[in-house]
């Protein structure tokens, strides 16, 4: 007798079918939420650098190294040609004001200033002769004047004496009309000579001066010769160190030629080059520091340079106290320029993200700190030890500010 066997139910017939579907399904849910859902990356905690944002004391500063100068660099020029006699200082030396550095020879120059002192003694000579000259006609005029003088009272007296006659009976009206012409005719000739005396007067008066200008010119002219001569010593214009010295004994050097340089060391002062991102903001007398063995040394912008050449343009900074006792030129130190007060603002330390974000956006960790997830932030102003958060983080939330260049694109972060 045969054994009717049942019948299998339909899901074991078609189990590897069914098997199959789920995984599939599976897989499809997980692209799907691959593709939709976060995408998450797990991290050691201890090899990022987590911080919290804080509402601090902000203060927008640059950061620049700079390099010791001499306050003053003044370039020597020769003030006159000639050829180089005598080195008295070398390259290096310290010299105060007026020391000599060397000195040139010029034969030519000595030949023509004996020959201005030649033209000199012949000029002197003849004004002497035009003041002697001058003199004797100025005796001459005076004595003519007393004569004019003593005539015209003895005129006046002549002609009283012959009206007192005429009133006696002495003299005739005829004798005293004579007389009387006789006085007017010598009043008229005497007062023309007595103009004819001051204009004369004036006009020594006048070459006088003019005699004296010109003695004052060829002294001057003299002066001028004779110190022509001190230009063939060339001295320190300056106190401080001869850097370098451009000329060889025997070397001719012309009129005006660069033969050194001099630096004033009594004080110094800090160059440094900024991104011209800053330039309006950068303006004399803003104050600024160096840390240098764990002391802080004030400065000051003493000048800016407006032009930029390779998108920066030149500061210098000069100390408005104490400066390091050791101070040497071309020492470096990092310079700290200060753009403004500080302020109270939300800040977070820098970091790559930065660089791999834009300051747009951050991972911001969750209140257990188990996660951190994207969160869009605005930056505002930076210094190099801080950001500015504006907008998107408050105070007390945790970030992480390192390690971005390991997290690619994940939208969440799984935190160990």
């Amino acid at each position: 007798m045969d054994i009717q066997l049942k019948p299998k139910p339909w899901y074991i017939k078609y189990r590897y079918y069914i098997v199959a579907g789920v995984a599939f399904l599976a897989f499809v849910v997980y692209v799907i939420t691959l593709i939709v859902g976060p995408r998450q990356l797990s991290i050691d905690a201890e090899e990022y650098k987590i911080v919290e944002v804080e509402n601090g004391h902000f203060m927008e500063y640059v950061d620049v190294e700079g390099v010791t100068q001499p306050i003053l660099t003044l370039q020597i020029n020769a003030m006159e040609s000639g050829f180089v006699s005598r080195i008295v200082a070398e390259e290096g030396a310290i010299l105060n004001e007026g020391d000599t550095i060397l000195v040139l020879t010029n034969p030519e120059l000595l030949r023509s200033i004996e020959d201005e002192r030649d033209s000199w003694q012949n000029s002197q000579r003849n004004y002497r002769e035009q003041e002697i000259e001058m003199e004797q006609k100025s005796i001459t005029l005076r004595q003519q004047v007393l004569d004019a003088s003593h005539q015209m009272a003895s005129l006046d007296k002549s002609l009283k004496q012959s009206r007192e006659e005429y009133r006696m009976g002495i003299k005739s009206k005829a004798e005293l009309e004579v007389a009387e012409e006789d006085y007017e005719y010598q009043k008229q000739k005497t007062q023309l000579q007595m103009q004819s005396l001051r204009h004369d007067s004036i006009a020594t008066r006048l070459r006088r001066e003019m005699v004296a200008a010109n003695r004052e010119a060829e002294n001057k002219k003299l002066s001028r010769a004779n110190n022509r001569t001190n230009g063939l010593v060339v001295r320190a214009p300056i106190s401080g160190q001869l850097s370098y010295l451009a000329v060889t004994p025997g070397q001719q050097v012309s009129m005006g030629m660069s033969i050194g340089q001099i630096k004033d060391l009594s004080q110094y002062k800090v160059h440094t080059s900024l991104n011209e991102y800053y330039i309006d903001r950068i303006t004399a007398g803003l104050p600024a520091k160096i840390s240098y063995q764990d002391k802080t040394f004030p400065l000051s912008i003493s000048r800016v340079v407006p032009e930029v050449k390779e998108r920066s343009f030149d500061v210098d900074l000069v100390f408005s106290g104490q400066k390091p006792s050791n101070i040497r030129l071309g020492k470096s130190y990092r310079v700290q320029i200060e753009l403004g007060k500080p302020e109270r603002a939300i800040i977070i330390p820098r970091g790559d993200f930065y660089q791999h974000t834009g300051g747009k956006w951050i991972y911001r960790l969750s209140s257990d700190g188990k996660k951190a997830t994207k969160v869009e932030i605005e930056i505002g102003r930076q210094n190099p030890q801080h950001y500015e958060i504006v907008g998107g983080l408050n105070e007390g939330d945790r970030v992480i500010v390192s390690g971005y260049d390991k997290f690619g694109d994940v939208e969440e972060l799984v935190i160990d």
